[in-house]
């Protein structure tokens, strides 16, 4: 069975990595495949339809249906033209994979404002953008299902990513208020944190034994694995799941928890003092303290 049969999908950063992957996974589902890539460089330099035409072609070599487009998520009216090139190629809109990413890793301490703000413009201001292009259409015809690309580096912790952290976090929000507003139109929007050997993950140094150990386990995980589980969230099967976080690491999939208070502390009428603060509400808590986790530490076994 093709799950994702008649559907019109777009997919962002789809020229390569996890998006690629997608983009071929959804169009052997049935789907006709908008596949959205800059060409550009992990930095930002470079450009050109080549990779997400190569997308394309791969997938017609397959026997899919897709078209190219380069325009960028981090501008709202270059979102609005991706869309728009759904509805004039194939005439409907029925999905949207926010995918595109960039990275400008560097310590909280020496982070110039420019490196900050071209990672928020293109995974958080990009997933909106290219949401909200899509969500009058999703509203009119009452349906419609999105994925963002959230990360265990926003939801857990890495060194040296206070932009991706902030962006990826960030996305995490816009998905739950996405799938907040949008329920009452049948709208459904989740998250997955992807695990995934990609040209992103290879940024990572490799200097030092903990570099080197971190790039071997990273190496293990496939891209491709992304795939099936993203497109099962866009199919009409999965109608019910909504707000949702999920991560995908190779052949293990999660459902992540989400904050809700674990522990109180009751002042009584007579309310909080700072004294008090410190000397009763503090201790109450401190045990249910969670460490400075990075996503590795948490994920300490190789994957599956």
């Amino acid at each position: 069975m093709k799950w994702l049969e008649g559907k019109v999908v777009v997919v962002t950063g789809a020229g390569a990595g996890v998006g690629k992957s997608i983009a071929l996974e959804a169009a052997r589902q049935g789907a006709k495949v908008v596949v959205n890539d800059l060409g550009v460089n992990i930095d930002g330099s470079g450009g050109g339809a080549g990779p997400a035409q190569q997308t394309v072609q791969e997938i017609e070599a397959e026997g899919g249906i897709a078209c190219a487009n380069t325009d960028s998520v981090a501008e709202w009216k270059s979102a609005q033209a991706i869309i728009s090139q759904a509805l004039d190629v194939y005439g409907q809109i029925d999905a949207v994979v926010n995918n595109a990413g960039n990275l400008r890793d560097i310590m909280f301490h020496k982070m110039p404002e420019e490196d900050f703000d071209a990672v928020i413009r293109v995974h958080l201001k990009g997933s909106f953008n290219m949401s909200r292009a899509a969500a009058p259409h999703f509203k009119g015809q009452e349906s419609g299902a999105y994925v963002h690309m959230t990360s265990t580096s926003a939801l857990i912790g890495n060194n040296a990513q206070a932009n991706y952290m902030s962006a990826k976090m960030g996305v995490v929000g816009l998905s739950k208020a996405i799938a907040l507003d949008m329920e009452r139109f049948k709208v459904r929007s989740n998250c997955i944190a992807p695990f995934a050997f990609t040209r992103m993950v290879n940024t990572i140094p490799t200097d030092t034994p903990e570099g080197q150990e971190r790039m071997r386990v990273n190496s293990r995980m496939e891209a491709a694995k992304i795939a099936p589980f993203t497109c099962a969230l866009l199919a009409d099967a999965a109608q019910d799941v909504t707000g949702q976080i999920f991560g995908v690491r190779n052949n293990e999939i999660y459902l992540f928890s989400q904050p809700r208070p674990i522990r109180t502390a009751h002042a009584g009428d007579a309310g909080w003092t700072v004294d008090s603060c410190l000397e009763r509400a503090l201790p109450m808590m401190r045990a249910s303290f969670f460490p400075l986790d990075r996503s590795r530490d948490v994920f300490s076994w190789d994957p599956v």
